[in-house]
């Protein structure tokens, strides 16, 4: 489809002065907005298999710096990226593991990644194209090599036999939780009847963080990466703080909130909250700004179970006004964070099947970037990157090249089993109007064009008559202060066209978004959309 065909139809219906951001699939009628707030669109990258700037295999700070072009050129409606403006690093500090979530100080750079001086120059860079960066926190447990437990661990092996740990002798030993009684949970301190808590590995001991010593060595790490010029941090395994407590979990959030904007006020923190819908709703009672969304994540969650029918379409609006009301009423300041995978799941390129799964893949993708709040990207999922099975896989190189020895390519985790991408590398999708990739930047232009799609509230639309609940999801998008334009959302989840009279108030055909080469249009007061397309319509 040409361009014109676009412009056609939808001229009567722009404004004025507008912005046409099109190829085959997409059309957007308003300019981009790239709003400085919490509202972004936030791209995850796992550091280790990014990009590799000096050839040793293991990606890096700068091997970021050299790919922020690809993240956020700076240029907007007249640049070619893909319009993050916030990207979440992967813990970045000294490790003895590929995955870096066994931290051995707390404050510096792992050696595999750079140094401090790597880390500004990457913040500089991204602050100079708006692009905010969020860094990862592992404050529930620290690497079994991080001096405070290796000085725990030799002061209790010297204890007597009968003998109770003195604080004041050696206070890294309440830094972390060490018993006597062996539970579930906890690992064995050789050659003694003592064990220390380590819910994930023996090699990450859990810190004691109802302790204010520990506490105020977290408060000094906060302070250090904040002045350094961080904008937040995403915080690691919440839930774990205190095991099985919400309500201390939620004291600790509490104090972390509060110790961080008292640091730096317009700090932005997502926590990780593995678990129900309930309980991560829960810990927004702690002023925490963000908690990953994970019922609508994974091939078990609100987005993959409507596009493989096991869910009705309709669901969508349905469970996002659901957990609306359950998280403002914990916190009305909230800001969701809404994704789809990440480097714990299995990649979305596995989740489909059938001649249409590539349509599947993509329209997934923008139902994402649709939700509103803070939608988080996982760095290769905007090219359909393959992984699952063991951690390793869901964590491979980001592919650039089809040539595994080309510039910047990385090695990828040493365990991760060999296996092909089903969809192409950059190379192979950058020119391809039709790709996964061109369809993502389609997507991302279009939230970053109504600001109401990530700001505003979502309400059920009742002016269709015969709109099919389990295919086609209808919903409005609106600010209660009326300061950005309203929209009604149409998502057809099916494979078949949708034919459906509108309603009396939303009638303009603003923009679309398609997976194939057929438009949205209106015609006799008839909207028609492609199977797995996306209208977006104005008053």
């Amino acid at each position: 489809m040409k361009l014109n065909k676009i412009i056609k139809p939808l001229a009567a219906t722009l404004p004025l002065t507008f912005s046409l951001t099109a190829c085959n699939a997409s059309s957007v009628g308003t300019p981009i907005k790239l709003i400085d707030d919490n509202y972004r669109v936030t791209y995850q990258i796992f550091v280790s298999s990014f990009y590799d700037s000096n050839g040793d295999g293991i990606g890096d700070l700068e091997g970021i710096r050299k790919k922020l072009d690809y993240i956020n050129d700076g240029k907007a409606e007249k640049g070619t990226s893909l319009l993050a403006n916030e990207i979440w690093l992967t813990p970045v500090s000294p490790s003895l593991s590929y995955h870096k979530y066994d931290v051995m100080d707390y404050k510096n750079i792992d050696k595999d990644f750079g140094t401090l001086e790597d880390f500004k120059a990457l913040l500089d860079d991204c602050h100079k194209r708006n692009i905010k960066v969020i860094f990862d926190l592992v404050m529930n447990h620290s690497s079994s090599e991080h001096p405070w437990f290796v000085e725990a661990v030799n002061y209790i092996k010297g204890l007597k036999k009968g003998e109770e740990p003195d604080f004041n002798t050696c206070p890294y030993a309440n830094y972390y939780n060490f018993t006597k009684k062996k539970q579930e949970g906890y690992a064995p301190i050789e050659g003694t009847d003592w064990y220390y808590e380590a819910r994930f590995s023996p090699k990450m001991p859990d810190f004691n963080l109802e302790n204010e010593a520990v506490r105020n060595e977290f408060k000094d790490i906060f302070k250090f990466w904040l002045g350094l010029g961080v904008d937040g941090f995403r915080l690691d395994a919440v839930t774990y703080y205190v095991t099985g407590s919400v309500t201390k979990n939620t004291e600790i959030l509490t104090w972390l909130n509060k110790t961080v904007k008292e640091i730096k006020p317009d700090a932005y923190i997502v926590g990780e909250a593995w678990s129900t819908e309930s309980e991560y709703g829960a810990y927004y009672k702690s002023g925490v700004d963000s908690f990953f969304d994970f019922e609508f994540s994974g091939s078990d969650g609100v987005i993959a179970k409507i596009l493989k029918g096991v869910a009705p379409a309709s669901s969508f609006a349905e469970r996002m006004i659901r957990e609306d009301e359950l998280f403002s009423g914990n916190n009305p300041h909230y800001v969701n964070a809404p994704f789809y995978t990440n480097h714990d799941i299995p990649r979305s390129a596995g989740y489909y099947s059938g001649e249409r799964r590539v349509d599947m893949i993509k329209l997934a993708g923008a139902m994402n970037l649709l939700m509103s709040g803070n939608a988080f990207i996982y760095y290769g999922e905007e090219l359909g990157m393959k992984g699952s099975g063991k951690d390793e896989n869901k964590r491979a190189p980001m592919q650039w090249s089809k040539d595994a020895n080309a510039e910047g390519m990385c090695k990828g985790p040493k365990d991760m089993d060999e296996f092909e991408m089903m969809y192409g590398t950059l190379e192979d999708q950058s020119d391809d109007e039709t790709s996964i990739y061109n369809y993502f930047k389609r997507a991302i232009k279009l939230r970053h064009s109504y600001p109401v799609i990530a700001r505003g509230k979502t309400a059920l639309y009742d002016g269709f008559d015969n709109a099919n609940p389990d295919t086609v999801s209808v919903f409005t998008r609106n600010m209660a202060d009326n300061s950005y334009e309203p929209l009604l959302i149409v998502i057809n989840t099916s494979e078949n066209d949708v034919s459906q009279k509108l309603g009396e108030d939303y009638t303009k055909l603003e923009s679309f978004l398609v997976t194939g080469d057929k438009e949205v249009t209106i015609k006799d007061g008839m909207i028609n959309i492609p199977s797995f397309g996306i209208a977006i319509l104005t008053r």
